[in-house]
């Protein structure tokens, strides 16, 4: 049976009860409250717990993203993969595992704030990245198995689709030298500005559903316009390599991960972590002052120092 509604002498306050039950919506200052408690609890995770949650962030990406690029190739229509990629992010999120990107946020966010110090951001930041790298690689590892037969069949549909976005993400940007870097570095500051802004816009909301709706939108919004994600790189790139994408290592890292990592922690940290700090920044509640007693205590009652 459903708890019944608290009675009062009037109405008012069953009113105020029902209103509070209904409507969950938190507003942008307790949002960046929430930031900042997030990112100094994320701060203080062991180097385990940080490898562990960023293993299962990476590898939730790639179901994502492969889930995505089937959708794309079954329709032909890449937004149909925009609209489910979200499902990935909408599972870390609400598992309170570790992205690097979205640390890219809240994390420094609770540095800039002087809840964590600089060496607890730089730790965060480095294992919640390499937990990211490995757990997209090994989910690309078995999904190269899965589609080739173990490298018995030639990729096709999906396989090669994904050999073609990792020659496009790294060969697609060389070919164009300074100018493809710039493009690479901008579209990565674009993502994060939005899939930080989705870590945020999950915390308007009490409900499951509430963060589900609103983390989906900024989500939704960079995968359909094709911006860059180090951590869906991290899967696309090395398993285009393992399905035989004319890519090197080098081409990897030096035209795609580096710079859209770079790219990411911009995006992320000052279009949405700093923007949103200095506009909803929390006051500093300073010490209340003990009230001046108008005469002296009676003797013997003064407290000890």
């Amino acid at each position: 049976m459903p708890s019944p509604v608290p009675s009062s002498g009037s109405g008012t306050f069953a009113a105020n009860y029902r209103s509070e039950k209904i409507m969950d919506y938190i507003k942008p200052a307790e949002v960046v409250k929430t930031m900042l408690a997030v990112g100094n609890t994320k701060a203080g995770l062991s180097i385990k717990d940080l490898l562990i949650r960023g293993f299962l962030s990476g590898a939730l990406l790639g179901f994502a993203t492969s889930l995505a690029i089937t959708a794309t190739v079954q329709t032909n229509v890449p937004l149909i993969g925009a609209l489910v990629f979200p499902v990935g992010f909408v599972m870390i999120v609400l598992l309170g595992l570790e992205l690097v990107t979205g640390s890219f946020a809240v994390v420094t966010l609770a540095g800039v704030d002087g809840r964590c110090s600089a060496s607890q951001v730089s730790r965060n930041l480095t294992w919640s990245f390499i937990g990211n790298l490995i757990g997209s690689i090994v989910y690309g590892v078995l999904l190269y198995v899965a589609l080739t037969s173990m490298g018995a069949e030639a990729p096709s549909g999906v396989a090669a689709k994904i050999v073609a976005i990792a020659e496009a993400k790294t060969n697609g940007y060389a070919a164009h030298g300074l100018h493809g870097m710039a493009a690479v570095f901008v579209k990565a500051v674009l993502c994060n500005w939005m899939v930080c802004l989705g870590v945020a816009m999950a915390m308007t909301s009490q409900s499951t559903v509430g963060k589900i709706v609103a983390a989906w939108l900024p989500i939704l919004t960079f995968f359909a316009q094709g911006f860059e994600h180090s951590v869906v790189n991290m899967f696309l790139i090395p398993t285009g390599m393992l399905m035989g994408a004319k890519v090197t290592m080098t081409d990897w890292w030096l035209w795609n991960q580096i710079p859209v990592t770079l790219g990411n922690l911009v995006g992320g940290m000052l279009f949405t972590g700093l923007f949103l700090y200095w506009t909803y920044r929390p006051a500093k509640t300073q010490p209340a002052l003990a009230p001046v007693s108008a005469s002296p205590p009676p003797a013997g009652e003064f407290a000890e120092a």
